[in-house]
């Protein structure tokens, strides 16, 4: 099975506000890029956005490393969230309706796809490739909140980026 790192991170000016999401996939030398945003969304959204458009553009199931700073993500998975809120009808454990359902369910689809590790990095700590998805997904939040001139200041980050085949 093929082996793949995911690196994701998501940005949002306010919460709710602009965003934008990451995802940079590595297969040995060869790696892809994705990233997008909205104009009004939450960065949970922009956490789990990028994680699903980032498996999503796998070909093949493969083993991937999911390499994220968002716990929100990590622990609906390690922590049995997903499976709790599944049994109890899609509802919190404060009975309130479970926020980014429609992601949650493209995201289940993913991972059954795949085997998957998932691997809490800490964000803003200097982690190489956390830095760049994090660069990436501001990128794409000024981009959302019409700043063209720190889009292009940070648009500078993509420019080694290129979107090859991986998986």
């Amino acid at each position: 099975m093929t082996e793949v790192e995911l690196w994701t991170d998501g940005a949002c000016s306010g919460n709710p506000g602009p965003g934008g999401w990451a995802a940079l996939l590595c297969m040995g030398p060869h790696e892809r890029v994705l990233s997008g945003g909205e104009a009004m969304t939450t960065n949970n959204r922009m956490e789990l956005t990028g994680v699903v458009r980032g498996l999503n553009a796998l070909s093949r199931p493969c083993r991937v490393r999911v390499n994220l700073d968002s716990s929100y993500v990590k622990n609906a998975f390690t922590n049995g969230w997903l499976a709790r809120w599944q049994r109890n009808g899609w509802v919190t454990r404060d009975k309130q309706p479970v926020k980014n359902r429609e992601l949650w369910h493209e995201l289940l689809l993913e991972t059954a796809r795949h085997e998957i590790e998932w691997v809490k990095v800490a964000g803003h700590a200097g982690v190489e490739l956390n830095e760049r998805v994090d660069r990436l997904a501001c990128v794409e939040r000024d981009r959302h909140a019409g700043n063209p001139a720190r889009h292009a200041e940070r648009a500078m980050a993509r420019t080694a980026e290129f979107p090859g085949p991986v998986a």
